[in-house]
């Protein structure tokens, strides 16, 4: 059977895992998490490179193809450095700023991520490369990890920090956190009619579909 390894710091990984699982249900999706070393929202590249390598080699030992990278702050910090070290295909996921720009009616979106995501090199690329003419708002989202993981989720900070970038004419808003995809709903709800919520499950399951179409990977494990 096919193995796709699924890697997050916590339960924002269960959300993509769970994605995955339902769009190829013949495929054995194997998550891995790092919940003893929580929040990963706030460590530096150094600190992550250390934490995540050992793990994304134990997908690979337990036989997945492909591992998809379940974490906007190890992809937006580490994903090369990672990709230099695992034999097989890794696929990140990132703050989906270009699709937002381009879907942007008002020329502002808001882009919820952790202070690591907001403040690394990938993401001040994203932003040089297709945010030329888009203005970004980047509220204070640092406690909402916790917030998710400890199954607390407070509403009323959430429909602020909502409402705050609606007012600043927001019409796209971009979970650059996987933890935030289990919010998604409470989010739309707080944006519905005003502005589009966007994740990347979906794309980053077409690309899991194209990395298996290709025969090399399939030979390489004898699918």
């Amino acid at each position: 059977m096919i193995k796709i390894g699924v890697f997050d710091s916590g339960v924002g990984g269960l959300s993509v895992a769970n994605a995955i699982k339902k769009a190829l249900p013949k495929v054995e999706v194997i998550l891995k998490e790092d919940k003893e070393n929580l929040p990963y929202g706030n460590k530096t590249p150094e600190h992550l490179l250390r934490l995540v390598k050992p793990i994304l080699k134990e997908l690979v030992e337990e036989g997945c193809c492909v591992i998809v990278v379940a974490c906007n702050t190890v992809t937006t910090t580490i994903i090369n450095e990672l990709r230099g070290n695992i034999s097989v295909p890794l696929i990140g996921m990132e703050p989906m700023v270009k699709p937002a720009s381009a879907l942007s009616k008002t020329g502002v979106i808001a882009v919820f991520a952790t202070p690591t995501t907001l403040g690394s090199k990938r993401y001040a690329e994203l932003k040089r490369l297709y945010a030329k003419n888009v203005e970004i708002i980047e509220p204070d989202c640092s406690t909402w990890s916790w917030m998710v993981e400890d199954n607390r989720v407070d509403k009323e900070a959430i429909r602020k920090n909502v409402q705050t970038v609606l007012e600043e004419r927001a019409d796209i808003i971009v979970l650059g956190c996987t933890h935030y995809h289990w919010i998604e709903d409470l989010i739309q709800s707080y944006a519905a009619g005003k502005a589009i919520v966007l994740q990347p499950e979906q794309p980053v399951i077409q690309q899991i579909k194209k990395i298996l179409n290709t025969s090399s990977i399939i030979k390489q494990r004898n699918l």
